[in-house]
């Protein structure tokens, strides 16, 4: 695996900002986080105390909330901002080979092992290193791991000379620890060594109000990438849509919408039926769902009638798990309609699910 080094984090930058990074009145660097909820601002709040000290940090949160941006930020806006912040993705290394990615290796440690290299707590050395998804961590590394972090001395895979470093700690998981501890996956002294200021991340379903500032956000990105992009409108109908969905995906999937709408939407406009079909059942309250929400958010007969029928198909692949004869029959309509309205509304399979 090679090694990550340092991203410059993306400015923040709100409709019509400029592009310098967002600050609080306190001089905060907030590094690219957009939002506006009490949420946000209450953790920010605890990042920002954070920072100043070196104390070992854990960043908890589902998946695609933004822990490593959170991450950045302490690093940022600490006294070790000019030195290196190392990631490394607990999850995404195997076992067999985290070690050596975590302390390096000697020449002949092991088959393979052509000449010696460091490891990402050398690289760190007077920075930071953040340790993505810990909760995956094998229980064997972990007795390593709560040793290298107790004395911040270390030896090689292979080795026998002992390295020491001088670094901050930030660890971040999705899983629950707590049970992981009871279950007897996750060992409970690293569990305190890790989580001596704790930061929880909320989920974008309890803090609807960051979302269009989040747009905003990732729409500046755009424009920044390409001259030609224009940002899109977001009517209050379609508004109202985003607020009430879910967002399993949270903060990573909103991204991803505002980037797909940004290439299949070619008006400035953006409309309720460009939505996935998933999040047009969002909320009966504030979709073509109800027909007092489409009088209630002045939306357009052609445009309820088109996202009714996306909704119903999306709903109707879904069920029959994308198995397209299954879902005509479901819907009580030919194989060969039903394939030209998958083709004609753009709807498309969530999470790779396969097509038949």
């Amino acid at each position: 695996v090679s090694q990550v080094p340092m991203v410059q984090a993306t400015a923040e930058k709100r409709s019509g900002a400029a592009d310098a990074p967002l600050k609080d009145v306190s001089g905060f660097d907030r590094s690219g986080i957009a939002g506006v909820s009490q949420g946000l601002m209450a953790m920010l709040d605890r990042v920002r105390k954070v920072a100043r000290s070196d104390s070992s940090v854990l960043i908890t949160g589902e998946s695609g909330t933004g822990k490593e941006l959170i991450a950045r930020a302490i690093h940022k806006n600490s006294t070790r901002k000019d030195g290196p912040m190392v990631v490394i993705n607990c999850g995404a290394i195997p076992s067999e080979l985290l070690e050596s990615e975590l302390f390096g290796h000697e020449k002949g440690a092991f088959t393979g092992a052509h000449r010696a290299r460091i490891g990402r707590f050398e690289i760190a050395d007077k920075g930071t290193i953040f340790l993505d998804e810990i909760g995956d961590m094998s229980p064997d590394l972990q007795v390593k791991l709560l040793r290298a972090l107790q004395e911040r001395r270390f030896e090689r895979v292979g080795g026998s000379q002992t390295i020491a470093v001088d670094i901050r700690v930030i660890s971040a998981t999705n899983k629950n620890l707590t049970a992981a501890i009871a279950d007897n996956e996750f060992r409970e002294d690293l569990y305190y060594r890790l989580n001596v200021i704790p930061i929880n991340i909320l989920p974008l379903r309890e803090r609807p109000e960051d979302i269009m500032p989040l747009v905003a956000h990732f729409q500046s990105g755009l424009a920044r990438r390409s001259t030609e992009y224009r940002p899109k409108v977001f009517p209050d109908a379609v508004k109202q849509v985003l607020a009430s969905y879910e967002w399993p995906g949270n903060i990573r999937e909103l991204e991803n919408l505002v980037e797909r709408l940004s290439v299949l939407v070619e008006e400035e406009i953006v409309s309720i039926a460009d939505l996935p079909g998933c999040m047009i059942c969002a909320g009966p309250d504030v979709t073509p769902v109800s027909v007092a929400g489409v009088f209630r958010n002045n939306i357009g007969f052609n445009e309820a009638v088109e996202a009714y029928q996306k909704s119903l198909i999306t709903h109707a692949l879904n069920e029959t798990g994308w198995v397209k004869a299954k879902a005509a029959e479901m819907l009580k309509m030919n194989r060969t309609t039903l394939v030209e309205k998958i083709k004609k509304m753009d709807i498309e399979p969530e999470d790779d699910m396969p097509v038949f």
